[in-house]
């Protein structure tokens, strides 16, 4: 069964356009820019959610830009 999670994403303005183009980039990830407290939100699709926490922390939370990340893992 495959695992859920929707990751909130704050970003530097000034890196907006590089941010988005690296989450688009990772397999499994739909990424929606949001007006808000959030400047995009990622739909991630995993087959674990040990591999969830594997891309946020190796794929995502190193993106040059982000400044903050929530995660909500759906069951």
């Amino acid at each position: 069964m495959a695992a859920n999670a929707y990751i909130l994403v704050n970003a530097d303005p000034t890196h907006t356009e590089d941010v988005i183009k690296k989450l688009e980039a990772i397999t499994g990830a739909v990424i929606h820019e949001v007006l808000g407290p959030y400047d995009f939100v990622v739909d991630l699709e995993a087959d674990t959610q040990e591999d969830i926490t594997a891309i946020l922390r190796h794929k995502i939370r190193p993106i040059k830009g982000i400044t903050n990340t929530v995660t909500c893992i759906c069951f």
